[in-house]
């Protein structure tokens, strides 16, 4: 994030204290003498802007977002229900600072991942971090740690970003093991940094994400302890945008045939 512009006609005391924020000490050492040189203020202005930009850079490879569409593409009006208010009210990330979850749930092809990476996206853009993850990815991570001082370390990876997203919980089974090292991430971001999640099961199904783990129940009542609940319900958009493509080349195919 930036470090705050300087008022009109700063005194020498807001000057040092913007150049300790910048880092730059051999500024700060001439700070006096330099200070009424015209072009002083423009270079902070620049080496502010240019740390910025790297630090948003910085973030937005962190958080391993790849390709998605900006939720203003967002079909509204194709899911048979979806409730948008609270959807909006999310973007606002009041969650962040309460430390509430945000559980996306709906079949396939609804929009959730599109969510998830829109709610991460606002994220960083608005000066946190963030990190996206398949649940396999991250759990089949996780697992192939060899040492416990590994795996404490790569635990790291995702309980110290402010936001952790994961995507596609329910869409694979994981034994005790796996369950164990998610409830490790939820227990540790709890009350603390919410999750963002995508599941296609509601937590009644759970069971059959991870057949018999033993904390199964509390993983769940740690999750909805302090979280917003998303349901999307409706039919595949992806199916649907399949369908019109698959009959805008019939159609495109049809007058080349009868040219024949």
């Amino acid at each position: 994030m930036s470090t705050p512009k300087m008022p009109p006609n700063p005194t020498l005391e807001a000057i040092r204290q913007r150049l300790r924020q910048l880092g730059l000490y051999g500024l700060l050492a001439q700070a006096e003498t330099l200070m009424h040189e015209p072009w002083f203020n423009q270079v902070l202005d620049i080496e502010d802007a240019e740390r910025a930009r790297r630090s948003l850079q910085r973030r937005l490879d962190a958080a391993r977002l790849g390709t998605f569409k900006p939720v203003a593409d967002f079909d509204w009006t194709w899911p048979t229900k979806c409730d948008r208010p609270l959807v909006d009210e999310l973007f606002s990330l009041g969650f962040i600072a309460e430390a509430a979850n945000v559980i996306l749930i709906g079949n396939n092809g609804l929009g959730k991942t599109m969510l998830l990476k829109n709610l991460a996206y606002q994220t960083v853009m608005r000066g946190h971090t963030a990190r996206f993850t398949l649940a396999s990815d991250m759990l089949h991570d996780l697992a192939a740690q060899k040492s416990t001082t590994a795996l404490t370390s790569r635990l790291h990876r995702y309980t110290t970003p402010t936001v952790l997203a994961i995507d596609e919980v329910g869409y694979l089974s994981y034994d005790a093991r796996y369950a164990d090292l998610f409830f490790e991430v939820v227990t540790r971001r709890y009350l603390n940094r919410p999750i963002l999640l995508t599941t296609n099961k509601v937590f009644e199904d759970w069971t059959q994400v991870f057949p018999n783990a033993g904390c199964v129940v509390t993983l769940i009542d740690r999750l909805m302890h302090r979280a917003e609940i998303v349901a999307l319900e409706g039919e595949s958009y992806r199916l649907k945008e399949a369908k019109e493509r698959a009959t805008r080349k019939a159609k495109a195919r049809t007058p080349a045939r009868k040219a024949r």
